[in-house]
């Protein structure tokens, strides 16, 4: 079955539940009529890859206290204006780049017309900076953020977090690096300057005026949305000139639905030094790694041996569920230049990562992501309006109609997400287990909780084993249809109300979101 029939045949679940259930959807997805879920039929625009490589300026922090989100304009497609968000004249927003104990004191204004809030995607922060879904700063007003950056080294981001606004705020360009520095990090001599190369990327689908097009079905609700041009920093088909030796690439997915099978088109390796929250214990070399949405990579590559040649970054089939991965595509042009004589020896060892040990845990909670009673021929909980048509029929549908679609489309244990109820409560400093169940299910969710970091126990089911960024620290893990994953972690001290979520935006705005407080 192509995505595009996929989509449309799980969209029908609006209409089917309620007049009692979906066993026809059932019977679909389970194979029982013979159906491929293996095409995909979005296909990837690719052109010739004749643009620089923007990199997005870096915020003066020791001069600025006051940044804002606002609508501008840019060129992405050529000869076309884009109307985007950010958080300055430009797509995307400036780039952060702080030492660990750095304090941050900014007054953010919201010149938007709608409610917004910024999440600091991988920070440690107090509950009132985390941007809570319902903590919003409205149109026209502003907030102060201030925390301390008290976490290790790594790639961090921020984006918005608003309840049923998140994918479409992110999909007009809300987002930023938020990189962190600390003493061991800096011991390793990393390569750095033009050698250190960080890049975000977004999938995105265009109107013929080149403003991009999010109106998203019922049906790419339930999927996830996928756009048919890839951009990197904001930009279409872009090239970045390296040296021909050992280069640092900080690569953030910023898509909303899309995951990337990273590899390189001369299939060379390449190492994994870090992962969302910070360095590995020593390297892994791979020749390919997959990154879903929210997911950060850092990675070491040797270009020694491709001096004056074009190499792509570029994305590999891989087995996503019927959906997603069919398609190979290229990211980023890579032009090699001259061989360069500068002395860098990979590290053995790159930090030291103390494991915790599962008998400390406390607790287990397991956190079902199946979505079975949409597989399973129970009944969804939709909240519709009426009057809303668009929602009932399928057709596109923007902010509104997707806000009406919240409760059912997608849940944890299958409960639909509300702001107003505490789901989880968690005592401040304890070790916890928590498993993440898509045992059941016929979708891709890469689970993320705020407020703490974790480390990845074991996988069951689907691949049956953890990949290379899972072996350090990290905020967000990828489960593939059939997949469990357990992770373990030890709570801050920091008390208040934190969320866990699918980081396929359209799932996270659907329903797929729990609270939990740190008591």
């Amino acid at each position: 079955m192509q995505r595009k029939k996929f989509i449309k045949l799980t969209g029908a679940t609006g209409v089917f539940t309620m007049f009692g259930g979906t066993a026809w959807l059932l019977q679909s997805c389970n194979g029982q009529n013979n159906m491929d879920m293996s095409a995909n039929s979005i296909k990837i625009m690719q052109g010739y890859f004749s643009t620089p490589l923007p990199s997005p300026p870096a915020f003066d922090l020791k001069n600025t206290t006051a940044f804002e989100t606002k609508q501008t304009q840019v060129e992405i497609l050529k000869g076309k204006k884009t109307n985007v968000y950010g958080y300055y004249d430009g797509v995307l927003g400036k780039t952060f780049v702080v030492n660990k104990g750095d304090v941050i004191n900014l007054q953010f204004t919201n010149s938007l017309q709608q409610a917004t809030n910024i999440h600091w995607h991988g920070l440690i922060v107090p509950s009132k900076m985390d941007g809570f879904p319902s903590a919003v700063t409205a149109p026209g007003s502003t907030f102060q953020y201030q925390f301390s950056v008290n976490q290790r080294a790594g790639t961090y981001w921020y984006h918005p977090h608003p309840d049923g606004l998140t994918a479409g705020q992110v999909m007009q360009g809300l987002a930023g690096f938020f990189i962190v520095r600390d003493e061991e990090e800096a011991a390793l001599k990393l390569p750095n300057g033009d050698s250190e190369i960080a890049f975000v990327i977004l999938d995105r689908r265009f109107k013929s005026s080149g403003d991009f097009d999010y109106t998203p079905t019922n049906e790419e609700v339930m999927t996830g949305f996928f756009g048919d041009y890839i951009l990197v920093n904001g930009a279409y088909n872009p090239y970045k000139i390296v040296k021909a030796g050992w280069n640092r690439l900080r690569i953030i997915n910023g898509s909303n639905a899309e995951v990337y099978n990273l590899a390189f088109s001369n299939g060379q390796n390449f190492a994994v030094i870090g992962s969302d929250a910070g360095l590995l214990a020593a390297p892994e070399t791979v020749n390919d790694m997959l990154i879903s949405p929210g997911e950060r990579i850092n990675m070491l590559v040797d270009f020694s041996n491709s001096a004056n040649k074009e190499i792509f970054l570029q994305s590999k089939t891989f087995d996503g569920g019927g959906v997603q991965g069919k398609e190979a595509f290229k990211i980023l042009k890579f032009a090699i230049g001259e061989k360069t004589n500068e002395p860098f020896t990979l590290p053995t060892t790159l930090s030291a990562i103390e494991k915790i040990n599962p008998s400390a845990a406390t607790k287990t909670r397991t956190f079902d992501n199946s979505n079975a009673s949409m597989h399973g021929g129970g009944m969804m909980n939709i909240k519709m309006d009426t009057e809303d048509t668009t929602s009932k029929t399928g057709s596109n549908m923007g902010e509104k109609g997707m806000n009406k679609m919240k409760m059912g489309m997608h849940s944890i244990n299958g409960i639909a997400y509300d702001a107003a109820v505490i789901n989880e409560t968690v005592t401040a400093g304890a070790t916890e287990i928590w498993e993440f169940d898509n045992s059941k299910g016929i979708e891709i969710h890469p689970m993320h909780f705020h407020g703490n970091h974790f480390q990845v126990l074991e996988r069951k089911g689907g691949r049956g084993r953890l990949i290379a960024t899972e072996k350090g620290w990290t905020d967000t893990v990828l489960l593939l249809p059939g997949e469990k994953v357990n992770v373990i972690t030890t709570f801050s001290q920091l008390k208040g109300k934190y969320v866990l979520h699918c980081h396929n935006l359209e799932h996270e705005d659907s329903g797929m979101m729990l609270n939990f407080e740190m008591v």
